[in-house]
This record gives C-alpha cells, structure tokens and sequence, in this order.
C-alpha cells in the first residue's frame, strides 16, 4: 500500500497562556507570559513557589461535581482540549455512525495524569483514614487511564493508548499516529497530550533535583528564560493540547480544513543518564536528522524549529548544539523560538505544545518569539526571536523534544498545499 499523507484538522489548547486555540495562539505570538505564583495550594514552604497554571478553567462544564472528586485534573483537561479540536476539525458526534465511533482512536502522551490524584490517596491513607481513600485509587494512578477516559467520555471505539515516555511523550503519541495512518493502518486519531502535574510532591521532588527556578517568586514571567547565561532552570507548567490527524483523503471526504501536513518522526535513546542529557548532543543530532529522512527533505528547507527549549543550563546548551551538528553552518540562519518562556514546561505535553506551534506557525505564516531574553548565553547563539516574534512564511517546520531517560524526539511538519 502506498504512504499517505498525513494532515491535522483540528487542534485544542488548554493552555497556561490561554485558553483555547485563538487565545493561546495569540497570546504566544503577542509574547504573553501564563506564568504566576502557584494558585492550587499553598506554596510557601517551597524554594520554587511559581508555576504555569490553565487559569479560570471550570472542569464542570465537563463533569458534574461529583464524578470530578473521582478524576484527577488531567482528564477534564484533555477532555477541553479534544472538545475544541473535534470542534475545530468539523467533526460532529451527534453524525457519526457506528463504523465512525468504530474507526476514531485515541493515542496520547503524558508524563503521569494522575499526579494529584495519588498524591491525595497517599495523604489520606497515611494520616491514618485508610477507610477514606478513594475506590478508583488504583485506576487513576495508572496513565493509561487517560486514554480510557477521553474514549469513554467522546464513545470512540478504535485505539485507546497512552505514551509515557517523560517529555518525549506526546511527540511520540503524535509520532505513532503519524506512523499508524501514514502506513493504512488506521484513518484517524484523536491524539496529543496532557500534563498536570503542578502539585506539592511534584514541585518538591524537582526542588531536590535543583531544576526549578528559585530567584524570580516575586516577578514569575521572568523566571522562565531559556538560552539565558542566568537561567536557573525550568518552570513547571500543566496544560493539554490535543489535534486530529487523520489520512489526506479521509479528511477531503469530510471537507475538513487542514492546518499543517505531518511529514516525519522519529526517536533515539542516548542511553546515558535518568535525568541528564549526553553532552555531546549526538543521539539528539540523530533524531532530527532520521526525521528529516524521514520526511525526504533537504535540511536547507526547514524554515523553523520549536526548541524543547525549558530553560536548564544542560538542556539549552546541548539542544542548540545537537541543531548545529544537525545543520552545520545553516543552523544560524534558521528561526527558532521555546514556547516554554510563555507556559513553563509541561512534561509530557511538550511535544504536543511544540507541534501545535509549528502547525500554527505552518497556517499563518507567524513565528512566535523566546521572551525573557535579557543575557543571552555566548553558547547558545542561534536565531532565537529574542523577545519578538516575526512573520515570515515558511514551508517546513520542525518541533524538537528532549527527555529524561535520555530519550530524543523529532517531528516534522510541512505546510499543507493540495
């Protein structure tokens, strides 16, 4: 069977920065921070008291009351998200058929949807109540659940599965639909990613890791600052972004709008540390370069890249080094920008974040900046959008993850022209 071409339809943000598609996508060209002291629980008692937060999101125009007190955050989340992109694809549930609900699957990613919701169980039973610990404990802390609820809560039939692969994981969701539908396997997904993970076990274990900004608690649109010589570290951020991608022609049947092409994915394992990048940068080299033959293009055609970009002193250094050894000398001319100034750094969904950027990025011929560029690092000197985004139309763009467990992701987006 010959390849297909691989289009998304429509996509949903929940996001630090905005809620849904256009607010997000505005706010981050416009260079607006979502970034602010941390709103769900007290944080006093931490270094780090800031985070990036979905704000004024009401998860009961999804769930009444009483079934969210059995859901962690996560899943009303991605359940906006995929709304809106569903929405936004043209796709409407109430004309889908048997053979429709049938053929839909559900591939995401996240880091572990169920952060808050275990982390409760855990207080209560050892505070002694172990009568009061939740009966659906045991579910909701395993992330494959998360799959399970967005099929149960929309009824499609097809796929349901989860990538928890750290912060490679909704590029790879992305990547395996990609793979999926491109090959004759499936027609369409409902695919992307979803974190919350913005919790006081979370942000204490990353305070011991020493990752988290600890000088910005007073001014937090500043505190996430990749590509900065005084960058301290990442700012944690939850948010969901979730798109459809089906087959070109499947979605040419439907009359669907296309708002980029996926052209190519793929994955390498430095096998070096838990949390450390290889310094080399070589296996994150790699992955890019297997993307781009992937996809059958030229390097001298990539008009952007969508940084990981989350503001460690490893993470930036060695990203922009594994782009230049994958772009030698052309690397400098190439526009390149890390959302995550604007949102934080939400884990799991970083791919999907990244890759709704490019598509974005794709569609309207904008390219949003890095903000907080103030003292730029003299070993991280490409073409950043330093605190300005640019409009330039591009034809290929390319959205970059790097994860802990030495994990590296590449997607390449292309766009879309019949």
């Amino acid at each position: 069977m010959r390849s297909r071409r691989v289009v998304i339809t429509g996509l949903g943000a929940l996001s630090p920065n905005g809620i849904g598609r256009e607010a997000f996508w505005r706010n981050t060209c416009q260079g607006e921070s979502g970034i602010d002291r941390i709103a769900s629980f007290d944080p006093s008692g931490l270094v780090c008291q800031i985070a990036g937060e979905v704000k004024n999101f009401d998860p009961e125009t999804y769930y009444p009351q009483g079934e969210l007190k059995k859901l962690p955050r996560a899943v009303p989340l991605a359940v906006a998200a995929a709304a809106e992109a569903l929405a936004d694809a043209g796709i409407d549930l109430q004309t889908f058929t048997e053979e429709d609900f049938e053929s839909l699957g559900v591939l995401v990613g996240t880091g572990g949807s169920g952060f808050d919701f275990s982390e409760k169980q855990f207080e209560i039973y050892f505070s002694g109540r172990r009568s009061k610990v939740s009966p659906y404990a045991i579910s909701n802390s395993l992330v494959g659940m998360l799959s399970s609820e967005l099929s149960m809560y929309f009824g499609f039939q097809g796929r349901s599965h989860v990538i928890s692969n750290g912060c490679t994981s909704s590029t790879d969701a992305i990547g395996y639909a990609f793979q999926a539908i491109r090959g004759g396997q499936e027609e369409w997904f409902l695919t992307g990613g979803v974190e919350a993970c913005v919790t006081p076990a979370m942000m204490a274990g990353f305070e011991r890791m020493r990752v988290n900004p600890v000088h910005y608690n007073d001014c937090p649109v500043r505190a996430s600052r990749p590509f900065n010589i005084d960058r301290e570290g990442f700012v944690l951020a939850e948010g969901a972004w979730m798109m459809i991608l089906e087959g070109l022609e499947h979605a040419k049947r439907r009359g669907a709008e296309v708002v980029a092409e996926v052209i190519g994915y793929a994955s390498t394992c430095d096998a070096y540390h838990r949390v450390a990048i290889m310094p080399d940068g070589k296996q994150s080299t790699r992955a890019l370069n297997l993307a781009m033959k992937d996809a059958r293009v030229d390097k001298s055609d990539v008009g952007y890249i969508n940084f990981h970009g989350t503001s460690t002193v490893l993470n930036d250094k060695i990203e922009t080094l594994a782009v230049k050894q994958a772009f030698n000398s052309r690397a400098m001319r190439i526009p390149a920008s890390s959302t995550k100034s604007m949102v934080g750094h939400p884990q799991g969904a970083s791919g999907a974040l990244g890759c709704s950027v490019a598509a974005l990025s794709l569609k309207t011929g904008f390219l949003p900046p890095t903000i907080n560029m103030e003292n730029p690092d003299p070993e991280c000197d490409m073409d950043y959008l330093s605190n300005t985004g640019r409009e330039t139309a591009v034809r290929i763009a390319i959205s970059n993850c790097i994860s802990f467990g030495s994990k590296n992701s590449a997607l390449v987006l292309k766009k879309f022209a019949d």
